[in-house]
Order: C-alpha cells, then structure tokens, then sequence
C-alpha cells in the first residue's frame, strides 16, 4: 500500500532538479498523487476502511493546497504538471 523505495527514486528523478531535491513543490505534488491512487485502488476493495478514507482524504487536501500554491507560483509548471499527472482541475 505504499511506495516502494525505487518508485519513489523514480518520481524524484522525474520531477526535481536532483536526486536529493525530495523538497520541490512538484515532486511533493507527484508523491502525493501516487499515494493518492494507490489508496483509491485500496478503497475499491475495502469500502468500509474509514481510517484509510480519512487519510485519502487528507492527502487530497495537502495536494490542493501544494497546487494552489505552485498555480499562484509558477504557472507554466503547474499546468505542465496537471496535464502530465492527469489531474482534473
């Protein structure tokens, strides 16, 4: 249920500037949204998981607010990420 170790090397890689650049706005954005999809895929098979409901709930809320935040920012970047993530918005 969560991700692996590679997984995670893997999204920074591909969205911060650097191996170690675990901080940046969109790679925040980009972990979040794969923890977000794997905890959806769990709701799926167990509807009645309220704890796990809540936590979604709460990561989606903490990735809201990064987009808020990166659109006031950077707005190219945050369009590019949206379209790339396949975010509604």
């Amino acid at each position: 249920m969560t991700l692996t170790q590679d997984r995670k090397q893997e999204i920074i890689a591909r969205w911060g500037t650097d191996a170690q650049d675990t901080g940046n706005t969109r790679v925040q954005i980009a972990l979040l949204t794969a923890r977000i999809n794997e905890l959806t895929d769990h709701l799926r098979t167990h509807r009645k998981d309220h704890h796990s409901r809540r936590g979604l709930l709460m990561l989606v809320g903490k990735r809201r607010r990064l987009l808020n935040y990166l659109q006031k920012e950077e707005l190219e970047a945050y369009r590019e990420l949206i379209k790339e993530l396949g975010l509604r918005r």
